[in-house]
């Protein structure tokens, strides 16, 4: 059974990835929150979300560390499932 959070702040938010004011592109596209999403999620924690950064950084770097540390743990390959929200989100990413 998964850890449940009671006071997580991503329970508020509408978990949709269709229609319009939605908070989570879908796999497809490339998985993660959109603009929307950050927008809510930072109002509602006072939090600070930032926008993925392909391009490079530290942020990239610490992003794609834990990702793969994620993979390794679900046994998750990229190459045998690529529709799998990880694999979409590290790309995103460009892991």
């Amino acid at each position: 059974m998964a850890y449940d959070q009671p006071n997580s702040p991503f329970k508020k938010l509408k978990h949709t990835t269709k229609g319009k004011g939605r908070h989570f592109l879908s796999a497809k596209e490339g998985a993660g929150m959109t603009q929307a999403g950050r927008n809510a999620y930072n109002k509602e924690t006072g939090g600070n979300l930032k926008a993925p950064q392909p391009q490079g950084g530290p942020r990239r770097d610490s992003y794609c560390a834990r990702s793969k540390g994620q993979m390794e743990m679900h046994n998750i390959n990229c190459s045998k499932t690529p529709d799998k929200r990880i694999c979409a989100a590290r790309r995103r990413w460009k892991c």
